[in-house]
């Protein structure tokens, strides 16, 4: 059986035009004006324009995010989605 670890959630934001994220669980949606995710500390929106996923790696709980970033906004904390589809793609 697989033990999961749990990551440390960091975010770093540089000039509102790249964001570096850890502590990914799984993603939930993107497009170009916002992209939702799930996190050691629950859901994630990022919303922006031109917003590009640069890099991911799921597995190692990684995001990187360029593009005009506008917000960013927790929602719930006990939220957190299994894994979907696209979350398995990205491993």
């Amino acid at each position: 059986m697989q033990e999961q670890v749990r990551k440390n959630h960091t975010l770093i934001l540089e000039n509102r035009g790249s964001l570096t994220v850890s502590g990914l669980t799984d993603i939930d949606r993107f497009d170009e004006r916002e992209i939702v995710i799930f996190t050691e500390q629950g859901e994630l929106s990022i919303t922006g324009r031109e917003l590009h996923i640069r890099s991911i790696s799921i597995e190692q709980g990684d995001l990187t995010v360029e593009g005009e970033i506008w917000g960013l906004l927790y929602g719930d904390k006990d939220k957190r989605a299994p894994l979907t589809a696209l979350g398995r793609l990205f491993r």
